[in-house]
C-alpha cells in the first residue's frame, strides 16, 4: 500500500504527529508532504491519504483547506484519515473544530477522524501569539496535551 500524508504545521506539533504516524505505518510506503514546501501535490497514485493540520482561532490552516478543496474529487475515492491538532479542552468543542476543519462528505467517507490534542510551544511563538495564549489559556509556559492513545487508535484504524 502507498500512503500520502499531507499536512501543515505552524509551530511543529502537527509535524510531530505526522512523524509518529509515518513511523508506525512503516509497513506501507509512506510519502510525507508538508504543504509549506509542496504546493502542487497530486495524490492520484496513492491508496491511502492522511491529512492533518492544526486549529488556530477555531480554523484549520488555509493551506490545508485549499488542498482539500482542490483535491476533493480525488480524496473522496481514497482510503482517508483526517486529524487536527488543537488545545481545546472541551470534547464537544473538539468535535466541532474537527467538523469545521474538513468538509462533511470527506469526514463521512474517511476511515478515521481524530482530534489528537496539541501543544503550546512558547519558544516557537511570536510576541503576539504569546500574548494571546497567555490571555486565553492563562499560561506562559510550553504545554503538551497530545493524546497519545488517540494517535495510536488513528494509526491502528489506518492500518486496517
Amino acid at each position: 500500500m502507498k500512503t500520502a500524508i499531507v499536512y501543515a504545521s505552524s509551530h511543529g506539533t502537527t509535524e510531530k504527529v505526522v512523524g509518529i504516524i509515518a513511523e508506525k505505518l512503516s509497513a506501507d510506503e509512506v510519502v510525507v508532504f508538508n504543504l509549506k514546501d509542496h504546493t502542487n501535490i497530486s495524490v492520484e497514485s496513492f491508496d491511502k491519504v492522511i491529512i492533518g493540520g492544526s486549529i488556530h482561532a477555531g480554523k484549520m490552516q488555509k493551506a490545508v483547506r485549499d488542498f482539500v478543496e482542490k483535491q476533493n474529487k480525488t480524496l473522496i475515492v481514497k482510503s482517508l484519515g483526517l486529524f487536527v491538532c488543537g488545545m481545546e479542552p472541551n470534547p464537544e468543542k473538539q468535535i466541532s473544530e474537527l467538523e469545521s476543519a474538513f468538509p462533511s462528505e470527506l469526514r463521512q467517507k474517511s476511515i478515521v477522524n481524530a482530534f489528537v490534542g496539541g501543544e503550546f510551544l512558547f519558544e516557537k511563538m511570536n510576541f503576539i501569539q504569546k500574548m494571546i495564549i497567555k490571555k486565553i489559556a492563562h499560561t506562559d509556559k510550553s504545554v503538551s496535551a497530545l493524546q497519545q492513545q488517540t494517535i495510536e487508535n488513528f494509526i491502528s484504524l489506518m492500518q486496517s
